[in-house]
């Protein structure tokens, strides 16, 4: 079968969306499928077209930014050229184009499909005061336009103001999870490069500094940790620089941190991790932690990143970012916003570690690259048909 992905951010951009959409397509082009991944050219020096792991991947040259979307003049054209030799149209919202794919893909006839990966909640300014109403108008067009959706959760799709409305469309796929198996000499070389071996507790988190991670709620949660925990840690693993339309939110983080710093290291930023490095990261780690703040985020693959390399995760009590710890029992969920909440769970889970760990295959019975893309195989074969 010959599947068109249509997303506005593709890798090297690195977010839970391009993460997923990477590990699906990959999945997919392995199964056998023809894939092309329609995306913009959001760094000038990233080649228009290339194949990777089997995926063929387009760029759309960017004429501008709004907030963090980017208009593509010609991208309208592309999308018709290569409708023309694909079976199915796989739209990945939220993004600001959704309504012109679905209308070309129906306009065409093509089975066209939506994965709704998280409601949009822009920082606050001007610019987004206008652009995030658009966006969202962009989105419930494209869903009523598509022939079915696809979310993370029934949790979150529950709570979604979109998904919510679109139920009889909707079909729940887990999330592509997958994590290599880091060697002893791989876990090992990883705690001397970051000190990461001195026995104290380590919290590890990986994610973007973006508004909604909730960054803030676990440099509080630390401040009172230290006070019983003296050589507590955190390491950040993800990109914490430049960090698109996340200036304002970084430079209040890294003023956060660097008071927390100003009697020792108690904060680490080590930037993007990949692979095995990654892996022995989480392996390293006494727990992680992932207290979102808002439907921006809504699933968390890091979590089960984490619990695939045996260490507990404590989230926020977000509807879809609370499913994985509750299917599965591998850590604590706890009120959004409330670092000492997220203090005392880090205490809890750090001193009863081996009551929290499950067996790998337990983990990927329920969450996998395979299994996600099995069943989507299943919904673009009813599709097509």
């Amino acid at each position: 079968m010959r599947v068109l992905q249509l997303l506005t951010y593709y890798t090297p951009n690195l977010s839970g969306l391009t993460i997923y959409v990477e590990r699906l397509s990959r999945g997919l082009a392995m199964a056998g499928h023809e894939v092309t991944v329609l995306t913009s050219q959001f760094d000038p020096k990233l080649p228009l077209q290339e194949i990777c792991d089997g995926v063929k991947i387009v760029r759309v040259p960017v004429a501008f930014r709004v907030s963090k979307g980017v208009v593509m003049p010609s991208y309208g054209q592309h999308v018709r050229a290569l409708l023309g030799h694909h079976d199915i149209a796989h739209l990945h919202l939220p993004q600001f184009d959704g309504a012109g794919l679905a209308l070309n893909a129906r306009l065409r006839g093509k089975p066209s499909l939506l994965t709704y990966h998280c409601d949009i909640l822009l920082p606050r300014g001007l610019i987004n005061a206008v652009a995030q109403p658009v966006v969202h108008t962009m989105n419930y067009v494209a869903a009523r336009l598509v022939n079915k959706i696809v979310a993370y959760t029934d949790d979150y799709a529950r709570h979604s103001p979109l998904l919510s409305r679109n139920m009889h469309k909707l079909t729940v796929i887990p999330p592509p999870v997958e994590m290599v198996t880091p060697t002893a000499e791989d876990i090992a070389a990883l705690a001397r490069k970051w000190h990461m071996d001195t026995g104290r507790p380590i919290i590890g988190a990986v994610a973007r500094l973006a508004t909604e991670k909730g960054v803030e709620v676990l440099v509080n949660a630390l401040e009172i940790l230290l006070k019983t925990h003296p050589n507590a840690q955190v390491y950040f693993a993800g990109p914490y620089q430049n960090v698109l339309g996340e200036a304002e939110y970084a430079q209040h983080i890294h003023t956060l941190v660097d008071k927390l710093n100003a009697n020792g290291t108690h904060w680490t930023f080590m930037g993007p991790l990949h692979g095995r490095e990654l892996a022995a990261f989480y392996a390293n780690c006494d727990v992680t932690a992932l207290p979102s703040l808002n439907s921006t985020e809504s699933f968390g693959l890091v979590q089960v990143e984490s619990m695939l390399n045996g260490t507990p995760s404590i989230c926020s009590a977000l509807p879809g970012v609370r499913v994985s710890v509750q299917t599965t029992g591998m850590g604590k969920v706890v009120p959004i916003g409330d670092a000492p909440a997220l203090a005392q769970a880090i205490v809890e889970v750090v001193a009863n570690r081996a009551a929290f760990v499950k067996p790998r295959a337990f983990i990927e019975n329920h969450y996998s690259t395979h299994k996600s893309v099995r069943i989507y195989e299943e919904l673009y074969r009813s599709l097509a048909a």
